[in-house]
Formats: structure tokens, C-alpha cells, sequence
């Protein structure tokens, strides 16, 4: 998404967090989590991550960052008064990043412990605790023309689309009508032709069930006929609530609650063709596509906050509580190929997502294909967030291990 969108959402993965699914929940010592500061050696499997990898999504970070005013806010709760909210408070940590050598591990974990505090958020109301969920790119079957069975738009932007603040400050979106703004076409208005003859088509898709899931992810990749990828990215919603299809399920009877994921809705739907356009009709959200550059077809698409999204290391977070761009130790469990594998990593808070909300939920980012498909479609996980909040300018101690101590007051 570009800045001008900043506050629009971006991926959006709500569907396998419903219901009250089960989910995994690491021991953490019987500690109940409390906010405030901590010591990177609480931090479980800091000294084990490869920090000279995370050291250049970091650099990412700051070049999209200073390119901003430096009183721009990036998000996080301002009743805190923690350091990280403003594009100010980033400038010395960036300054020192780019001093770091490439590829040394030793020298990024200085870094990171050198320019920033490890700080525990305040729980929030989830009565299960954090909760992790997990997205990535689909890659489907399509064509730059429709014919045969290739017969499922995919739309961009309609230029009609208005997102303005209202009398009251609200930011509303939808269409103009005379002097008024009213709701945009819903779902299943533009599946019946709301924009049919506009000439807003990009590509043509073999599966509705296809585009259902990739306006879920909010970006993705098309596999033309000549093997040929289009990337595709997030531009934009119908303004219309997202109804998450998997309740709707469970409410109807078709689906227990424990059994909700996207593996298990994608089943019904694709078992149930009569039936499976008035299903995915139930939520009346839309998202509209742009054509991303073609020239990387190793980087993710764009998050929230501007850059490309990294495998493994990107996330999405609710801006209320944690800013932009903000390295964030994230400790829970992974599927990896039917087993439960610890995830002690170092990511960054670039995206947001619509099912995204308080200071213990987030979405991780796994990239695109079948495996990041499976990953992600099985990952709901407890576990722990430590937000690394950026220093000022930190006083060193001359000891062995030449960290810096807290900044002087």
C-alpha cells in the first residue's frame, strides 16, 4: 500500500481466527504477562536468531520511515509516552544501522541490544491470551483474457470509490450520490454486475472460490496459461463490514467450531458449488487490486507500511499499540509438516489486518506457495510479543560485552 493509504487495511486474514478456535498456547513459566521494560536475556532463544538476516528488514524499515516528516506518527499508545511513535524518535537507531557490517550476527545482535529496550505490552481482553495467525500469497490459475474457464473477474480500483471524513470526523467509504456519500456495492451486488462494462477487469480468474481467498490475504500471485506470474497487491475496500465466514458456518451447523480454518471452509465451499456463491455472499466485503512490479519475484508484496513484506520476518500488528515499522520478538509455536515447532524470531510490525486488534493479537507473514499456504492456514498459536522500543542516544558501559545502559534522563 502506498503511505497515502496508511491507515487503510491491509492483508486480511480474519477468517482463521473465529469462533473461538483453540489454540496452542506455549508455557510460559505460570508469569502472568505485565508490561513494562525487560532484559534481552529473558528473551527465550535470543542468543539462537540469526540477527544478520533480520538487520537488513530493519534498514528496509528506516529508509521508508525517514522518508516521512519527522513528526509523523507511526502509531503505538500515546498515553505510554514510550519512545517509537514518532519518525523522530527513529532517526539515531537508523543512523547506526547502516554502520553495521552485512552478514555479522555478533554485530546485529549488538546493535539491536545496544539501540533499543525489550518491553512487554499490557495485556489486552482476549480471554485466551495472545493469539497468533498466519498469512501469505496465494498463487492461483488466471488469464489476462476471459474465455473458457477463466471467467471470474479479478477488479482494480473502481475510480468512484471515495474514502473522506465525514461531518463528525468518522472516515467513511463509498460512492457518491448527488451530494451525499452512500455505501458502496457490496459483494454480492458486483458479483451480480455492479461493475460489469466499466472495463475495471485486471485478470480472469478459473475459480471463484480463488478470489474469495486471495481478497482474504489481500495480495497474491496469478499463474497465467504461458506459466508466466502476475503479482497482484492490495488497492482498496468496498467500505462494506467484514463478515467472517467461518462463524457463519458454524452458526448454520455446517461447521463445529473447533474444525474452522481456511482448509476446512475452502472444503465446504468447494463440496457445496450450489450453494458456495450465496456462502461467500454472506460478507458483503470487497477488495480491489493493483498489478505489482513484476521485476522481484522473490519479495512479498507491500505491507502497510510501504516496503515488501519479508518470509518469516514480517507482521501484522494493531497500530494503536505498536508503531510501524517496530522490531517485535515474537515467541510461539509453528506447523512445520504436521509438528509443533518453536518460533523464537525477531520480526517487524509493517501491515495491519482487519481482524488485527489490542496489544495481544498479530498476524505473521510466511510468503507464498503450498508450504507457506499450509503453515499459515494451521497457525494459531499462543505466545509471548516483546516490542524493541528505540533508545535515544545510548550511553555505553565499558565492559567486556560493550552494551550500552539506559539513556541519561
Amino acid at each position: 500500500m502506498s503511505m497515502k493509504a496508511f491507515r487503510h487495511i491491509a492483508p486480511l486474514c480474519a477468517v482463521i481466527a473465529l469462533c473461538g478456535c483453540q489454540i496452542i498456547n506455549p508455557d510460559m513459566g505460570g508469569r502472568k504477562n505485565r508490561s513494562g521494560p525487560t532484559s534481552f536475556a529473558a528473551l527465550a532463544g535470543w542468543q539462537d536468531d540469526a540477527l544478520e538476516q533480520a538487520l537488513p528488514v530493519f534498514l528496509q524499515d528506516c529508509h521508508k520511515v525517514q522518508s516521512l516528516p519527522p513528526d509523523s506518527t507511526l502509531g503505538g499508545d500515546d498515553t505510554a509516552r514510550r519512545p517509537g511513535r514518532r519518525v523522530g524518535d527513529w532517526q539515531a537507531a537508523c543512523e547506526a544501522a547502516r554502520t553495521v557490517p552485512a552478514g555479522d550476527r555478533v554485530a546485529a545482535r549488538t546493535f539491536f541490544e545496544t539501540w533499543f529496550v525489550p518491553y512487554r505490552l499490557a495485556a489486552g481482553t482476549r480471554a485466551d491470551g495472545m493469539l497468533f495467525t498466519g498469512y501469505y500469497e496465494p498463487e492461483i490459475r488466471g488469464s489476462l483474457r476471459r474465455g473458457g474457464i477463466y471467467q471470474t473477474p479479478v477488479y482494480r480500483r473502481p475510480p468512484d470509490l471515495v474514502r473522506e471524513h465525514d461531518s463528525q470526523g468518522h472516515v467513511v467509504t463509498g460512492r457518491r450520490q448527488g451530494r451525499q456519500i452512500v455505501p458502496y456495492w457490496t459483494r454480492a451486488q458486483i458479483d451480480q454486475g455492479a461493475l460489469a462494462h466499466k472495463k475495471l477487469e485486471m485478470l480472469w480468474l478459473a475459480d471463484p472460490v480463488d478470489l474469495f481467498f486471495l481478497q482474504i490475504q489481500g495480495a497474491g500471485r496469478v499463474r497465467l496459461p504461458d506459466d508466466r506470474v502476475v503479482r497482484l497487491g492490495f488497492d482498496g475496500l468496498n467500505g462494506q463490514p467484514y463478515v467472517p465466514l467461518g462463524r457463519v458456518m458454524v452458526a448454520q451447523g455446517l461447521l463445529k467450531a473447533e474444525d474452522v480454518n481456511m482448509a476446512s471452509i475452502r472444503g465446504w465451499l468447494e463440496a457445496n458449488p450450489a450453494q458456495a456463491t450465496q456462502m461467500m455472499e454472506q460478507n458483503p466485503n470487497y477488495v480491489f487490486f493493483r498489478q505489482l512490479d513484476q521485476g522481484n519475484a522473490l519479495a512479498g508484496a507491500p505491507g502497510a507500511l510501504g516496503v515488501d513484506l519479508t518470509p518469516g520476518r514480517s507482521m501484522a500488528i494493531d497500530r494503536d499499540f505498536i508503531p510501524l515499522g517496530s522490531p517485535v520478538w515474537v515467541q510461539a509455536q509453528i506447523p512445520v509438516d504436521g509438528h509443533e515447532t518453536q518460533w523464537n524470531r525477531l520480526d517487524f510490525a509493517q501491515d495491519l489486518g482487519t481482524d488485527i486488534k489490542g496489544p495481544d493479537r498479530a498476524d505473521l507473514y510466511m510468503g507464498w506457495g503450498p508450504e507457506a499456504a499450509q503453515t499459515a492456514g494451521n497457525l494459531r498459536s499462543g505466545g509471548q510479543m516483546i516490542v524493541l522500543v528505540p533508545r535515544g542516544s545510548p550511553v555505553r558501559r565499558k565492559d567486556k560485552h560493550h552494551r550500552s545502559a539506559r539513556p541519561a534522563e
